[in-house]
């Protein structure tokens, strides 16, 4: 009987009604709601389906498979990793550096925590090797031809980092950290990578809301951007006509992906790993003896790194971290940091036609944050209602490009600010 009474006791049935629990089923809840989002609306699904279930998973109480306490302080303790006990010196430096009371109860002192699978998968994001190998792949993907046809393109992408920074004042106004309002402030840059990247290394802590903010919006920009560009805009600019984009050679292409890496690293080396493997992936792609490596990169290696990534990056959510008021405060700053960007690539398009001869139309400075190339298709819809005989989806793919490119950027000055 006692046998049958302690297996009982041990199950995540009983577990729910101990201290906590509820917050473990809450989270279950919201998990299985935004595995309803990627499967049923089609929201991100790679990533969000993944997300979601990492979320499942290390909300299920007594599966162990998730451990916040080996990176608390927004460390790696490889000695705990390693299987060394718990110390009170240990506990008081986590109070001291501000970790929650509910991280440091999880664990006792003597108490060595056996690794579960998500530890390990979960050091991929702690070291930044995920995000700059999902770069790899988007590089791979990606035809820079737009933005070198039309080098103009470069403005309208920094342009669009305007909500990284406008959201970073106001999370500071709010009574965020500095490192915690870059860390929500790079979600303005619709790059879900970026935006884990930074976070990781900024406010670890954050990592789990910031993560499921970035790639929901990310998802939502066909309805976030189109009501802002219509209202910034007049009819007759969104019928603007852009002439043809003149075709870029190859050694062109080849020589860019070169000449950028070496520049921005030097400029802003904190940006130096996700611009090298941005390029390098773009480098496969055009330099046309490396058809292998190319296909391997956008294929296999990118769909491995987005399960380890999303599945690792949900169990960061767990309830003591994401029920929180500050959850709702980065879902509502991740918005106005969406709106924000989009509004300052259109906005600058039209500052640009009051001297240009030859008009842009506004409506592809929109395409200037990350979501490739989701926000391009935006712009060429958007066009297309105004005017059915108007192609925009070449020319937004080079804000767009150049979006990915003044992301990273961003993300290296923060770094370098407030690493």
């Amino acid at each position: 009987m006692e046998a049958i009474l302690n297996f009982v006791n041990d199950t995540g049935f009983v577990l729910f009604f101990q201290d906590g629990g509820w917050k473990n089923l809450v989270m279950l809840c919201v998990a299985c709601f935004l595995l309803y989002l990627g499967i049923g609306k089609k929201f991100e699904p790679l990533l969000m389906v993944t997300i979601a279930f990492g979320m499942l998973m290390t909300n299920l109480p007594g599966a162990n498979m998730f451990h916040e306490i080996f990176f608390a302080g927004g460390h790696i303790h490889w000695d705990l990793i390693g299987g060394a006990p718990i110390t009170q010196a240990f506990l008081d430096e986590m109070a001291s550096l501000g970790v929650s009371e509910a991280v440091l109860a999880s664990v006792t002192v003597g108490q060595s925590v056996s690794t579960g699978l998500i530890d390990i998968l979960y050091l991929g994001v702690k070291l930044g090797i995920y995000p700059c190998l999902i770069f790899m792949g988007v590089g791979a993907m990606t035809d820079f031809g737009p933005l070198i046809a039309n080098p103009k393109s470069l403005l309208l992408g920094a342009a669009a980092q305007l909500g990284i920074f406008m959201t970073y004042a106001g999370c500071r106004l709010m009574g965020f950290t500095g490192s915690e309002a870059a860390s929500i402030g790079i979600i303005g840059g619709a790059d879900g990578p970026t935006a884990i990247f930074v976070t990781a290394m900024l406010a670890p802590a954050l990592l789990g809301p910031i993560a499921v903010a970035a790639y929901s919006y990310m998802a939502l920009v066909p309805v976030i951007q189109p009501p802002i560009m219509k209202l910034l805009t007049t009819e007759k600019e969104r019928q603007i006509v852009m002439k043809p984009l003149r075709q870029v050679s190859k050694k062109e292409k080849i020589i860019f992906p070169i000449v950028v890496t070496i520049f921005v690293a030097l400029l802003v080396p904190s940006a130096g790993p996700l611009i090298a493997c941005l390029m390098l992936g773009n480098l496969f792609r055009e330099c046309g003896v490396t058809e292998r490596l190319s296909k391997t990169v956008q294929n296999e290696l990118i769909n491995i790194v987005t399960i380890f990534l999303g599945v690792s990056v949900g169990a960061t959510a767990t309830g003591t971290t994401f029920l929180s008021l500050q959850t709702i405060k980065i879902m509502v700053m991740g918005i106005v940091a969406f709106s924000f960007g989009t509004a300052g690539g259109v906005l600058l398009a039209k500052f640009m036609n009051l001297f240009l001869k030859e008009k842009i139309n506004p409506l592809i400075g929109s395409a200037g944050v990350s979501a490739v190339p989701m926000a391009a298709r935006v712009s060429q819809m958007v066009g297309q209602k105004s005017n059915p005989s108007n192609f925009l989806l070449m020319h937004a793919m080079g804000p767009n490009v150049a979006g990915v490119i003044g992301s990273a950027i961003a993300a290296g000055v923060l770094i370098s600010l407030f690493g």
